[in-house]
């Protein structure tokens, strides 16, 4: 039977927390406490098993598995949230070709799947905030596009882009013809990791990186936010 190792982050007193299910590299599931994510947990898995099912993995949704937690963290500036600070163990192993490939592969997948969900939308419909504390589509796409952008950028410039902080800014076009245009030249940048940098950690901004940890929270940034448009808009993935 297949075993699951989750490393959790939550916040004080095992408030709000999130769960990095990372055999699956990408899925996540959150709660208000601990216990609620843990039971979470089985639910999102086999979600993101069939998403990997519906772009022809060999993979099962409804087989039997076990779940175990590897590691816990509780300290830290914004747990519970995909703490940008957080390095799980898994996260200083060497990042293979192998595994790059495999990644990138599911950043097309869930990208895929964001356009399919909202590329129909109306300008009015991408503009307008569901209820009075929500962001706009339109935000909500920004936001996916100025972290994933931050986090490749923790490996080095990404040649013919503007600097961090500006991606949102110096948008030149449609804002989805942008984004897949930002992802193409982070797709190269990762591509062109020499050995020592698909290995090596590097510290930016007082926060350790990996190769393997960028493409982690790429994949569950782009994962999470997907879940979200798919809820929004009533359209089951």
């Amino acid at each position: 039977m297949q075993t699951y190792k989750l490393y959790l982050e939550s916040g004080p007193k095992k408030k709000k927390t999130m769960v990095h299910a990372l055999d699956q590299l990408g899925c996540i599931a959150k709660g208000s406490t601990t216990a609620e994510a843990l039971d979470r947990t089985p639910g999102a898995i086999r979600d993101y098993l069939c998403f990997l099912k519906r772009h022809g993995q060999t993979v099962d949704p409804d087989s039997e598995f076990e779940t175990l937690v590897a590691e816990h963290i509780t300290e830290g500036e914004w747990l519970g949230n995909g703490d940008p600070a957080l390095v799980f163990q898994p996260d200083l192993e060497p990042l293979s070709l192998e595994d790059e490939e495999k990644y990138i592969q599911r950043l097309q997948w869930t990208r895929a799947e964001v356009v399919a969900l909202v590329g129909a939308l109306t300008g009015e419909q991408v503009e307008a905030e569901q209820r009075a504390k929500d962001r706009s589509i339109r935000a909500m796409l920004e936001h996916m596009l100025d972290s994933e952008y931050f986090y490749v950028s923790t490996l080095g410039k990404i040649h013919g882009l503007p600097g961090i902080g500006t991606i949102v800014k110096k948008q030149q076009g449609d804002l989805l013809d942008w984004m897949g245009h930002v992802r193409t030249l982070e797709v190269e940048r990762i591509r062109s990791l020499t050995a020592d940098e698909r290995s090596q950690p590097v510290v930016h901004w007082k926060r350790t990186w990996t190769a393997r940890k960028v493409l982690r929270r790429m994949l569950e940034h782009e994962w999470e936010h997907l879940v979200e448009l798919s809820e929004r808009l009533e359209k089951p993935l």
